[in-house]
């Protein structure tokens, strides 16, 4: 039997399926397959009935849901035309990734190994259904999982046995190659421009709203910095209701930026082109020609807590033999507790990594960058304003991330230290972003009242509702508010007296810290919260809606 060509296809929402799929993608280009990596919704699924090995890899988000890159081949494969033995030349795998505290644990690669059944697929083996809340996170089942799947595909191609595979010490060729260009050439422009073409607004086409204010509305003296952020979205015929949200991609610090530059001995100001080694396309998201600062600004996330891939790739540069062996340990199966040491617990970023290992740092070349680190990835707000109160505008609340670990830098999030950091007084600043459905829905009905309960920054999708069926006429509301003090950190105070003095709101609050100074029995305002909502419900008719916000973060 001639050798196959492995199709590896993902549906990942943050990154990690995607990376486990790459990581499979490296094993079998070690042991000479022909392979290919791509996002399910960049697969043509009607190809999927010549397509004789193939691997899906799958997370699964929300309440079951699949995830973004996924959801077109989703709804193409549950389609009941599909006849019952249309993959009946297919042998293929489904490994799950997803986490056992949620309800719908693996749903989604449960759902799809069972489809490919019915429609006549033959699994190699059962479902991997990795589970990121084991001690040694999904990497637990990931690694047996992946030595059964590779017993499986040498037991059908038995002449793959025979091939001797490339040693773990040898780096595989780059994806992409590096074509730096002459100086002299025309300067490069990667700055991001208005569109002013009618599109809808995606993840590959955002809209570049006008950034209009950038407000901080905790007082001085509270510990941590919430921000009141507003755009202006005038042009983009973007529409949205309480509960959706906002997604972004953040840009790393100008001072990471620097300092990677320096470990790598690059110059920020050079411009490169990509190209290809395989298949693979180039990233759409990168210009042609580049420059080195817009790739490591915008791009590349150098600023994460690296996975174990990471250190895998990064020991097949190392010729110091110590930092040798203690990149191979940490990307061994056994090695995991000392990885989660090293680089979990303290947050450690990737770029302190390289910093750690300066030896191997100063070998790894510019053309292996994109498989070192990942794409930045966007991240989601929940909105907090309705188009009914503020027309072409759009506002988040955002707590800026900020916290202490064993190490001696201060760990930052990425994307609520780079909002925070823009600033409309110095000059006109943008930010591309784009609008996706939420999971919170609001009853349609006038007189259905509703209780929604929101501490901290959670209140955010909240307000939007509260503008929003104020403005239709529903004033049936109960808002259960809880924070630290209420002279410090009460969001939003003042709307709500209005809307209490108006009639339109019925606001219950609690501040936890007001109650220790005070004397009485402290109590976080969730406990709080829940226990008055408790009592409330008792009092309830059937048609009352519940609504709760993500407590203290902006979604």
């Amino acid at each position: 039997m001639s050798k196959p060509t492995l199709l590896i296809l993902y549906g990942s929402q943050t990154g990690t399926a995607q990376d486990t799929a790459q990581r499979i993608a490296r094993q079998a280009k070690r042991k000479w397959l022909h392979v290919q990596v791509l996002p399910l919704d960049s697969y043509n699924v009607a190809n999927l009935i010549s397509e004789s090995l193939v691997v899906f890899v799958c997370s699964t988000t929300g309440q079951g849901d699949p995830p973004d890159n996924m959801k077109n081949f989703w709804r193409f494969l549950f389609k009941k035309s599909l006849p019952v033995g249309s993959l009946s030349r297919l042998d293929c795998a489904v490994l799950g990734l997803g986490d056992s505290s949620y309800p719908k644990f693996n749903f989604v690669a449960k759902k799809l190994h069972k489809r490919l059944l019915q429609l006549g697929a033959s699994t190699l083996l059962p479902v991997g259904l990795a589970d990121d809340q084991h001690d040694l996170g999904a990497d637990a089942v990931i690694d047996p999982w992946l030595t059964s799947f590779w017993e499986n595909v040498f037991a059908l191609y038995p002449s793959l046995a025979d091939v001797k595979p490339l040693r773990e010490d040898e780096p595989l060729p780059p994806t992409y190659t590096f074509h730096f260009l002459d100086d002299a050439k025309e300067e490069t422009d990667d700055r991001l421009r208005i569109s002013t073409e009618q599109t809808v607004h995606s993840q590959s086409h955002p809209f570049l709203a006008r950034l209009v204010s950038n407000r901080r509305v905790t007082d001085l003296s509270h510990f941590q910095d919430v921000r009141h952020i507003e755009f202006d979205i005038t042009g983009s015929s973007m529409e949205f209701d309480a509960g959706d949200v906002v997604m972004m991609r953040p840009c790393n610090a100008p001072e990471d930026v620097q300092h990677f530059c320096q470990l790598m001995k690059l110059d920020p100001e050079a411009r490169f082109t990509l190209r290809a080694t395989d298949n693979t396309a180039v990233p759409a998201r990168l210009p042609q020609p580049c420059t080195v600062r817009h790739l490591m600004e915008s791009f590349l996330d150098i600023a994460a807590v690296p996975r174990r891939s990471f250190f895998e790739l990064l020991s097949t540069f190392a010729t110091n033999e110590l930092e040798r062996d203690k990149l191979l340990e940490f990307s061994s199966a056994a090695g995991q507790t000392e990885l989660h040491s090293y680089c979990n617990l303290p947050r450690r970023t990737a770029l302190e990594v390289l910093a750690d290992f300066p030896h191997t740092t100063a070998q790894v070349k510019a053309d292996y960058l994109l498989d070192l680190f990942p794409e930045i990835q966007p991240r989601s707000f929940s909105i907090a304003s309705s188009l009914q109160a503020h027309p072409q505008r759009l506002q988040i609340l955002v707590a800026v991330v900020r916290y202490k670990t064993k190490l001696y830098k201060p760990r930052r999030g990425l994307c609520s230290t780079w909002l925070a950091s823009l600033d409309p007084a110095q000059g006109e600043v943008y930010v591309p972003l784009w609008v996706k459905k939420g999971s919170l829905k609001f009853p349609k009905e006038v007189d259905t009242p509703v209780i929604m309960v929101g501490p901290g920054t959670g209140v955010a999708p909240f307000r939007s509702a509260l503008q929003e069926r104020t403005a239709e006429g529903k004033t049936a509301n109960v808002l259960f508010f809880g924070c630290r003090s209420e002279s410090k950190d009460f969001y939003f105070r003042s709307e709500w007296e209005e809307m209490m003095k108006a009639g339109h709101l019925i606001l219950v609050t609690a501040f936890s810290r007001d109650q220790l100074s005070a004397g009485h029995s402290p109590g976080p305002p969730r406990v709080v919260l829940g226990f008055l909502l408790t009592v409330l419900m008792i009092t309830l008719t059937p048609q009352d809606e519940i609504l709760r916000g993500a407590p203290d973060r902006g979604r």
